[in-house]
């Protein structure tokens, strides 16, 4: 089974780099299932039904989230109905919609785990707490291919969370921080990485227009973020290949500038 995970999407730019070149890489590797972190989708700040649609349309099956899924209101109705929408599942007890799904593919279930970190983040409960009890469960009920969306600030919770997993989970990938690492690992069936890397903007900051982040670097005052409107997109997107028993045997990131072909750029080690 091969699976397509990627990392934040930001805005318009990073939606229609999606938009060009996804459907393209399905077909061409012949990928199952395709998971996004889709909570910069809309203006670089959460995502709205549309926006969420568009991700379906191009070939998403799954969209994850993190930290500014709450920020457009009309996804919380939204996150109510759709089982492809998730978010952090550590949010604490009644906070609306899921972070966890299982998904029919080729015949296996498949888990995708949606959860965030605590450096620097909302409060959230204990992620890894939160990890290793539901890896434990799933793995009760027979379900052995599971991907998780680690959407946290600080690279040792990431390399934690993929350590207390390994031997276990499918995949711990990163989002959060848009730019992407090079520690791509497999370990006893499990591939890690730190940060997948945005889709977007590749000539701004962190996929945002870059005048407004260097005013506040320089002056200290706040200023709006904004996607720009025109600018050089770069499409990046981790490829695994998981076996019968959900195991990792391989593992790259391919990655695109403008629409160029994408190439192969990282490959995973393993341990």
């Amino acid at each position: 089974m091969k699976i397509g995970f990627i990392g934040d999407i930001i805005g318009k730019p990073g939606r229609k780099a999606l938009a060009y070149h996804l459907p393209l890489v399905r077909k061409e590797l012949g990928l199952a299932f395709v998971i996004a972190n889709g909570e910069n989708v809309s203006h670089g700040f959460g995502t709205t039904i549309k926006c969420a649609e568009e991700l379906f349309s191009a070939g998403v099956d799954v969209i994850t989230g993190g930290n500014h899924t709450w920020d457009k209101k009309e996804i919380i109705a939204y996150l109510r109905e759709e089982s492809r929408v998730l978010r952090p599942h550590n949010y604490p007890e009644g906070v609306v919609g899921k972070g966890l799904g299982v998904y029919e593919v080729e015949g296996v279930k498949l888990a995708v785990l949606n959860l965030m970190g605590h450096f620097a983040m909302p409060y959230v409960d204990n992620a890894f707490l939160c990890a290793k009890r539901e890896v434990e469960r799933l793995k009760h009920e027979g379900i052995n291919h599971i991907i998780i969306d680690f959407h946290a600030e600080a690279t040792s919770e990431k390399r934690g969370m993929f350590w207390l997993l390994h031997g276990k989970a499918s995949a711990v990938l990163g989002t959060h921080t848009h730019v992407g690492t090079d520690d791509l690992e497999i370990a006893e069936g499990t591939f890690g990485v730190s940060d997948v890397g945005a889709t977007g903007c590749m000539d701004g900051i962190i996929g945002m227009e870059r005048s407004a982040p260097i005013e506040r670097f320089l002056t200290g005052m706040p200023s709006r973020l904004e996607v720009p409107d025109s600018c050089r997109t770069v499409f990046q997107m981790m490829v695994m290949e998981l076996d019968e028993a959900g195991r990792c045997i391989e593992a790259y990131k391919l990655k695109a500038i403008d629409r160029q072909a994408p190439q192969k750029s990282l490959e995973a080690f393993r341990y």
